[in-house]
């Protein structure tokens, strides 16, 4: 139990941070409750999902820069393919979203190991490709989405048997993240894929004369966040009722949340438990300074001042480790 505790430590730390946000809220907006937990729940679910897929990169001793663009290519792909479409179609046409997302990020890390030029370069110049492919493929917000795939995130939970004060105060939002990450994740951390991620990102060279396939391990780390950002795009359009073409504000945030959450920036170290607590801790600061009418501008400099602060507190600390 002490060795748990040891190693989710910084998570911890963060849930006790939240905590106390969440009682700020109360005491700001005295009538914060169930509905206002939902809100921020569904907002903060394709921020969370990109922080899990960019996680997953950066563990791997990468970085993503399309992944807000990939996100919006499975936002639109989706809202124009269920348009119209049945509940059988449009459970078809999420599964074909998610393959197409670990299919745009296998793209990615292909072009990364195949080149060899640095992934920053690399998927900033595919960031404009995925965001024109967006376009083209819808060039305003439109389309729809299937009423059972928005139920899945709107509301509470309600369980046969039980009160509905039980359990609707628990997001349905929630239980979706929840589920993608043990459905994704958990599986793969606990394997020899999932140790590979870690070892290519402390060192590739080690792990190459360990005899880990670098290359390959590297593609497959970018075709995980490919299929954690098709998630985000679908919770985007899921949450909307329509399509996104626009990447969203998806990208730094999800950096910072990475950072905040105890992933090093240089690979090699971190979970990702601590990211999606950070992802409501930076929502919940948001919030509260829209809750205390705070002008919206003064708003959009504190969060970005934030996030800046993070992502270059998680350079230095980066650049330390890396030193011998």
């Amino acid at each position: 139990m002490s060795r748990l505790l040891a190693n989710n430590a910084w998570a911890l730390g963060l849930a006790g941070l939240l905590a106390v946000l969440l009682i700020a809220t109360k005491f700001i907006q005295p009538d914060f409750g169930v509905s206002g937990l939902d809100s921020l729940a569904r907002a903060g679910l394709p921020f969370a999902l990109a922080t899990l897929g960019m996680a997953v990169v950066v563990i791997a001793g990468g970085i993503d820069l399309s992944l807000a663009a990939m996100m919006a290519v499975s936002s639109v792909t989706a809202a124009v393919m269920m348009q119209g479409a049945g509940d059988g179609g449009a459970a078809a046409v999420v599964g074909f979203v998610l393959v197409l997302g670990m299919a745009m990020g296998a793209v990615n890390g292909t072009l990364v190991v195949v080149t060899k030029v640095p992934d920053i370069v690399v998927t900033l110049a595919m960031l404009y490709v995925w965001a024109g492919v967006a376009l083209l493929i819808l060039n305003a917000p439109g389309g729809a989405a299937a009423p059972w795939l928005r139920e899945l995130i709107v509301g509470g939970v309600t369980l046969p048997g039980l009160p509905e004060a039980a359990t609707n105060w628990l997001p349905k939002s929630l239980i979706f993240l929840v589920i993608s990450l043990g459905v994704i994740w958990l599986p793969i951390r606990g394997t020899k894929l999932g140790l590979m991620f870690y070892a290519i990102g402390s060192d590739a060279l080690a792990a190459f004369r360990s005899g880990v396939p670098v290359g390959r391990t590297k593609i497959a780390a970018y075709a995980v966040t490919g299929l954690f950002a098709a998630l985000g795009g679908l919770a985007v359009t899921m949450s909307t009722g329509i399509g996104e073409p626009i990447p969203g504000p998806y990208l730094l945030a999800s950096v910072a949340a990475v950072v905040l959450g105890g992933v090093t920036l240089g690979g090699g170290r971190g979970g990702l438990i601590g990211p999606i607590v950070a992802v409501f801790v930076l929502r919940l600061v948001r919030m509260d300074l829209t809750l205390m009418a705070v002008d919206p501008n003064v708003t959009t400099i504190v969060e970005g001042s934030i996030m800046v602060a993070v992502v270059m507190f998680g350079a230095v600390m980066a650049q330390r480790g890396r030193r011998p």
